[in-house]
């Protein structure tokens, strides 16, 4: 996969209700998650996209990358935020991600890109039934798909896929990659950030 060949997007729309507070400004080692994730996705792209209808909560970190708001405006939900990715994107495929994934892997983001470069949706399922959604690649190809599936209200990020190309990766060909599948956890709650500090704090011990 050639840099030049893929755009990133982070998805940093969420409520926050769960967590009490916005997830994406929590620090892991002293870092913001959203520029934890922004870093990151550079070392796979130079075109980082940051999808969010509130940029100004982000003005003072200054982050690489650029800031599209929702198509159609706010309380569209995350379909709509990856339309905005691929009319924004300088390529023609965009690895979209949460903001909330403190382990992203790039290699394993890499993988993605390279798994199936004609499928519309390249999308990992660690989970039987349960696609992965914010943690996949999708092609500009999908767009009209979307943006009609918007029309119809119909808002749920699957509701399109019927109607494209979707390569369905399984866990076990993510495992040698991501032996533990971290990249998938998410900090959506107090206890899931509980965990997530855990798991830092025992890796930081094993590298010191």
């Amino acid at each position: 996969m050639a840099r030049e060949t893929l755009s990133a997007a982070v998805m940093a729309g969420g409520q926050s209700r769960r967590m009490g507070r916005d997830k994406t400004l929590l620090r892991l080692h002293g870092e913001p998650l959203i520029a934890r994730t922004v870093r990151r996705l550079h070392t796979l792209t130079d075109d980082v996209l940051v999808v969010t209808n509130e940029p100004h909560k982000y003005a003072a970190l200054h982050l690489n990358a650029r800031f599209v708001q929702d198509v159609g405006g706010p309380g569209q939900g995350p379909l709509a935020g990856i339309a905005a990715a691929l009319q924004a994107a300088h390529t023609e495929r965009v690895a979209v991600v949460a903001a909330d994934m403190p382990f992203l892997n790039t290699a394993l983001l890499r993988f993605l890109a390279d798994y199936a470069p004609n499928a519309d949706v390249v999308v990992p399922v660690i989970e039987a039934g349960r696609p992965e959604t914010l943690h996949a690649i999708y092609g500009r190809g999908a767009l009209p798909a979307i943006l009609q599936a918007l029309r119809e209200g119909r808002r749920r990020i699957v509701a399109f896929f019927e109607d494209v190309n979707v390569a369905y990766v399984p866990a076990d060909a993510l495992r040698p990659l991501d032996p533990d599948l971290r990249s998938f956890l998410n900090a959506n709650t107090p206890e899931e950030w509980a965990r997530v500090l855990a798991l830092a704090q025992a890796d930081d011990e094993t590298m010191g």
